[in-house]
């Protein structure tokens, strides 16, 4: 078993405030809507969004052979704009994974800008860390994500102001 980490940095041209709402306040109304061919719906199972709080989502095709993924909520600061959330179930975990978690930080670069500094952690089911194509997966999917949100608050200006 191997223990890694990898980051990445992406810009999005939306207020802080507002990005973070849609993501991470209320993402799991909003990202089934966003991406109906790969989130099918959203739930949470337990918990009233904050701290602790466990979240699933279904996707429309497996991810490695896991058609949904649950994550719990481990750090959440609406000020600092910093959520930490551990995957507990599904999603990458299997062959592959024995564990991972992801950081994000949103920091407020103009009134319409922001950057998004991502942290990934993880443990290796062998002795072999994630491969650069590996990480990029990841990176991808979360990108995909942000740009489906960024291009809704685009279309939508009054959306979680």
């Amino acid at each position: 078993m191997v223990k890694g980490s990898f980051t990445d940095e992406s810009f999005w041209s939306v207020e802080v405030d507002r990005l973070w709402k849609a993501r991470i306040i209320d993402g799991y109304n909003l990202l089934p809507k966003l991406l109906p061919d790969f989130i099918s719906n959203a739930e949470i199972i337990e918990g009233d969004g904050g701290i602790g709080t466990v979240k699933k989502l279904n996707f429309t095709k497996d991810i490695n052979g896991n058609g949904f993924v649950i994550d719990k909520i481990m750090a959440l600061d609406s000020d600092c704009y910093l959520i930490k959330d551990t995957v507990i179930n599904g999603g990458l975990i299997g062959p592959r994974l024995i564990s991972y978690s992801f950081e994000h930080k949103f920091e407020k670069i103009s009134d319409h800008s922001t950057l998004v500094k991502l942290t990934v952690e993880y443990e290796s089911s062998d002795e072999h860390p994630l491969s650069v194509e590996e990480q990029n997966q990841l990176i991808v999917r979360m990108t995909g994500i942000m740009k489906a949100i960024e291009g809704y608050l685009h279309t939508h200006p009054t959306a979680y102001v």
